[in-house]
């Protein structure tokens, strides 16, 4: 399993939302840097976002969820053309970053 994982629910349809492109970027100063990319399956996660065996040095995080297509392809007029998630990678072990979604609004938090 990937050391980042995360999925995605949509919580005005109750359904996992598909299809929705996940980039990870670590940050480097004042900038970041790209580090991998993702769609979410049809249960809405992204379970291999990092290759096996990849772990990443300690540091601050972004997973940057592109959520106007999903929104577009169900013809639904959204607030958030993307949602950044900032985060704090202190060890090896995994970190799973759920996004709970809707239109108008998100949140977020760590999961297992």
């Amino acid at each position: 399993m990937s050391q980042i994982t995360t999925h995605i629910l949509d919580t005005s349809r109750g359904m996992p939302a598909q299809d929705i492109i996940v980039t990870l970027h670590g940050e480097r100063g004042t900038t970041w840097d790209y580090i991998a990319t993702g769609a979410t399956n049809q249960d809405g996660r992204i379970p291999d976002l990092l290759e096996p065996g990849v772990e990443l040095p300690p540091g601050i995080y972004k997973l940057k969820f592109e959520t106007q297509h999903y929104f577009d392809q169900l013809n639904i007029p959204a607030f958030y053309p993307f949602i950044e998630v900032i985060f704090h990678i202190s060890g090896p072990e995994h970190y799973h970053v759920p996004l709970l979604l809707n239109p108008f609004g998100y949140s977020t938090y760590r999961g297992s």
